[in-house]
């Protein structure tokens, strides 16, 4: 499963939510991306470091984007329903994708995020097998 992947990004090697999705993500998925280029996604942390959305969501539709997208997000039918559902399904576990929302319901000090990151990746298992079914 994807958040066994957490305690190594997320507790040893202390990534934020967004840096542990992607890198989980890309061991996962074998999605081919290099230490450096994850980094694009580190200021995603914390709602884009201001309580905006949230850095797993972000980090998730990045992921998303590594699977389904092979050149240009409007030239791919795939990218849209499956962020969509993902973000739908955040929407219903926490009525919100923004940081500053997510937050309260779900952080404490001993774990910090670690709840909202297992949820993301809980979350984006299940949209990426609902589309790989839909689509066979």
């Amino acid at each position: 499963m994807l958040k066994d992947l957490l305690e190594k990004y997320y507790i040893n090697q202390n990534y934020n939510c967004a840096e542990t999705i992607i890198r989980a993500g890309n061991e996962y998925y074998n999605l081919g991306l290099h230490d450096r280029d994850m980094i694009m996604v580190a200021a995603y942390g914390a709602g884009i470091q201001s309580g905006n959305t949230c850095g797993a969501v972000l980090a998730g539709a990045s992921v998303l984007s590594m699977k389904y997208v092979e050149s240009k997000a409007h030239e791919s039918e795939d990218i849209r329903p499956v962020v969509m559902n993902m973000m739908r399904k955040f929407n219903a576990v926490y009525s919100s994708t923004l940081c500053k929302d997510i937050k309260p319901q779900s952080f404490k000090p001993e774990y910090r995020c670690q709840k909202t990151i297992e949820t993301a990746c809980d979350i984006l298992e299940e949209v990426i097998h609902e589309y790989e079914k839909s689509k066979s």
